[in-house]
């Protein structure tokens, strides 16, 4: 693809998107970029105040022309522009008509399900890569769950990830949540992003929601609720998936978990239970009552809170014949903001630069960051100082 860019971030005048142009900014310099919106004088600002060397391009989201202009004219988008269910339907659909990658930090897998319906085939036709997810929601368990079998030369039957995080929130995570409002029954399906027809009986008893507080064996801490679990397990189920439909399966009846990991019996208790009745509150009218109290769009985590953020998702994998593996991986820098950057770009800079992704230069459709990326992007993210480890 002979484009003028080799990168386009939209979004870039929110919260994630400053973060990601200062990423941009201060580790490819030689960069071909731009920053796009809908708003050319918050760009030509954040183009100033950032002293980026880009240019600038406008295009509503809901202006399908615009979006198909931008997206000619780029090797890849990458889009941090959310609620993605409200900004991003037409900026996918102008990728896929038009020739360009894509990659995003969503965790609304109700969206990502309706572009698999309505862009999987015409991307894979056309060897157009869509990878959404590329935060950390969902790249530490699809691209940990894929380092951890890649560390088998065997099939893997199960991994367990739990996750440890500290960090804080913003005004487009909460506006997010509140644009979710009569996500169906559909959605709380295990494999709702999975293909047809992949899913055996085994797999499906295996795989069910829920959480248990009890002594993790071979880690030093108690499991507890995983904060996004719903949407990161659903992510790594459709790598699997998609790995055996490529001749490279995980392993027969492979089935994954999700959970949260505290330092003891009690805190998993209460951190649980705290989590379950905020679930409970925000799929509830309630919601209505304590969103005065949340972050408005646009703001988010002081440079402190995110400087002294961090993330971390060990992951227990046994082969069928039950040899047992311990790997993990661990970033510095809040894990919704400041890692997410980071995974983002990366993601996006494989796409925009590697000659050797997975399934070869003709491989496309609505993916995963494991069916996608792969290894290229382990070796990105290793470089990005993300430590990968084989505990034991």
């Amino acid at each position: 693809m002979d484009k003028k860019y080799e990168i386009i971030l939209y979004g870039a005048t929110g919260f994630t998107g400053q973060i990601c142009c200062k990423y941009i900014r201060d580790n490819y310099p030689d960069l071909l970029w731009a920053i796009g919106g809908r708003n050319k004088e918050k760009l030509q600002q954040i183009k100033s105040d950032f002293n980026l060397n880009c240019d600038v391009v406008v295009a509503d989201g809901a202006d399908i022309d615009a979006l198909k202009l931008m997206t000619s004219q780029t090797k890849v988008v990458l889009s941090t522009a959310g609620p993605f269910a409200r900004y991003g339907s037409l900026l996918v659909q102008a990728c896929v008509e038009e020739g360009s990658h894509y990659t995003d930090i969503t965790g609304e897998n109700h969206w990502v399900k309706g572009l698999i319906d309505k862009h999987h085939e015409e991307a894979a036709s056309k060897g157009i890569r869509i990878i959404p997810s590329c935060g950390y929601d969902s790249i530490p368990s699809d691209i940990g769950a894929f380092f951890t079998i890649s560390q088998f030369d065997k099939p893997v039957s199960r991994v367990d990830v739990y996750h440890e995080a500290q960090g804080g929130a913003s005004g487009g995570t909460t506006e997010t949540i509140f644009t979710m409002d009569g996500v169906g029954k559909e959605m709380r399906d295990p494999f709702v992003l999975n293909p047809k027809d992949t899913i055996s009986d085994e797999q499906r008893e295996n795989s069910k929601d829920g959480f248990k507080v009890e002594k993790v064996d071979g880690l030093e801490g108690w499991s507890g609720v995983g904060v996004m679990a719903v949407a990161n397990t659903r992510v790594v189920r459709r790598s699997a998936a998609l790995m055996e439909q490529n001749q490279k399966p995980y392993g027969n009846n492979f089935t994954f978990g999700e959970h949260g990991l505290f330092s003891s019996k009690r805190n998993a208790r209460l951190a649980s239970i705290g989590l379950l009745i905020g679930f409970i509150i925000l799929s509830t009218p309630i919601k209505r009552l304590v969103r005065p109290f949340l972050p408005k769009p646009g703001e988010g985590p002081s440079q402190e809170t995110q400087d002294n953020g961090w993330f971390r998702a060990t992951f227990i994998a046994l082969s069928e014949d039950n040899e047992k593996k311990i790997c993990s991986i661990y970033g510095s820098g809040d894990p919704g903001y400041k890692s997410t950057a980071k995974l983002v770009c990366e993601s996006a800079m494989a796409l925009a630069r590697s000659d050797n992704l997975p399934g070869g230069s003709e491989y496309g459709g609505v993916l995963t960051s494991a069916v996608g990326l792969g290894e290229v992007l382990v070796d990105r993210l290793k470089n990005a100082e993300i430590e990968f480890k084989v505990l034991t």
